[in-house]
């Protein structure tokens, strides 16, 4: 039996107002449609994860908002404070309590793209895995007795907007 793991960046997300609040942060045009195409690309892929765990940032809470709408059903959602510019081992302690075979983690770099690099055996061949893009998802699958463990994760998919 195996278990996934999905890890996104937030979508395209503007400064309207420079002396805005990072936390309320707002996707903009460009970063709605992507939050939508990679929905649709999970439920394509049959990747659509039973639990998402999401950022509070309003731009996570929208990229997640608008995933689900792509993905067409509705998904447990938990809004989780901590995954705020969460560092990887916060994101696998979060991920590691809850409950699912396929969890899906909406957060921010560096610390989704760290956690990406750190939980895969092997990184994907794509040029952009590196630097994780705003909306950037990686689909990794784990052995039971590796969840979540540093470098036994299997990357399954990679994928950013433009691919779509």
């Amino acid at each position: 039996m195996t278990k996934r793991l999905i890890l996104m960046r937030h979508a395209k997300s503007g400064w309207d107002n420079a002396f805005a609040d990072d936390h309320g942060r707002t996707l903009t045009d460009r970063g709605e449609t992507a939050a939508i195409a990679i929905g649709r690309w999970l439920s394509t892929n049959n990747y659509t994860p039973e639990v998402i765990a999401t950022s509070d940032a309003m731009r996570t809470l929208q990229t997640t908002a608008l995933m689900k709408q792509g993905i067409g059903k509705q998904i447990d959602t938990r809004e989780i404070a901590l995954l705020y510019h969460a560092a990887p081992d916060t994101i696998r302690e979060i991920a590691s309590k809850t409950a699912g075979q396929t969890i899906a983690i909406v957060g921010h770099n560096p610390g989704i793209a760290m956690a990406a690099h750190l939980l895969v055996t092997y990184a994907p061949n794509h040029h952009r895995f590196d630097d994780y893009p705003t909306c950037a998802t990686t689909v990794i699958d784990f052995a039971d007795d590796d969840w979540l463990k540093p470098g036994k994760g299997t990357v399954v998919d990679f994928t950013v907007p433009r691919d779509l």
